[in-house]
């Protein structure tokens, strides 16, 4: 069988760590044994952890930030109540993968100032998809589908906020799932979110 090129297996490696491990435990030493690869060579890929750590966001999690960037350049055919469902449906996966991998770093308060001013350097952050979001909303009041006095930020960081706290907050029931699946869930937020939205 042919083994897959090196970036592939750093990324695959470092993705199935910081999901077990969480981001805070994971060297790039253990990535790069878990790889099959020297430590240098993850280096000629990737400039630092944070950077591997975008990577596995951006290319082995749920897209939303490219969904976010497409609809905001382009809302498509579809209303704003389905674009809605399609975002929580994604953000709603994207936080129940990275919420577990990020959280590690809330328990050592250096690593996780270190760990920020990195993401700030490469221009990113949790507050992106807020961002992303925000920028969709917007483009939808241009276009006169969502009322001109909704508050698109607002809007955003409700959606957003109810995906990130499904991605933990039901751990502990009995059965530890959500009350809801994830399309109906999905479905909800969205609708509720339009009743505030208008159009």
């Amino acid at each position: 069988m042919e083994q897959k090129p090196t970036r592939v297996r750093i990324v695959d490696a470092a993705r199935d760590l910081m999901r077990t491990a969480g981001l805070a435990r994971t060297t790039t030493k253990e990535i790069a044994k878990a790889a099959g690869c020297s430590e240098a060579a993850l280096y000629k890929y990737f400039a630092s952890k944070e950077e591997l750590f975008l990577t596995v966001l951006d290319e082995r999690l749920p897209r939303l930030g490219g969904l976010l960037g497409a609809l905001a350049a382009d809302p498509g055919s579809r209303t704003v109540e389905e674009n809605l469902t399609e975002i929580a449906r994604q953000a709603a996966l994207f936080y129940e993968e990275s919420f577990p991998m990020a959280a590690s770093l809330y328990a050592e308060p250096q690593l996780k100032a270190r760990h920020e001013e990195g993401m700030r350097r490469l221009g990113a952050g949790p507050h992106k998809p807020v961002e992303g979001l925000t920028a969709y909303l917007r483009t939808e009041q241009r276009l006169g589908r969502v009322d001109a006095d909704a508050d698109p930020q607002a809007a955003a960081a409700l959606l957003l906020g109810a995906c990130v706290q499904r991605a933990f907050a039901y751990e502990m029931t009995e059965d530890g799932r959500p009350p809801q699946s994830l399309d109906d869930f999905a479905r909800s937020i969205a609708r509720t979110l339009m009743s505030g939205l208008g159009q």
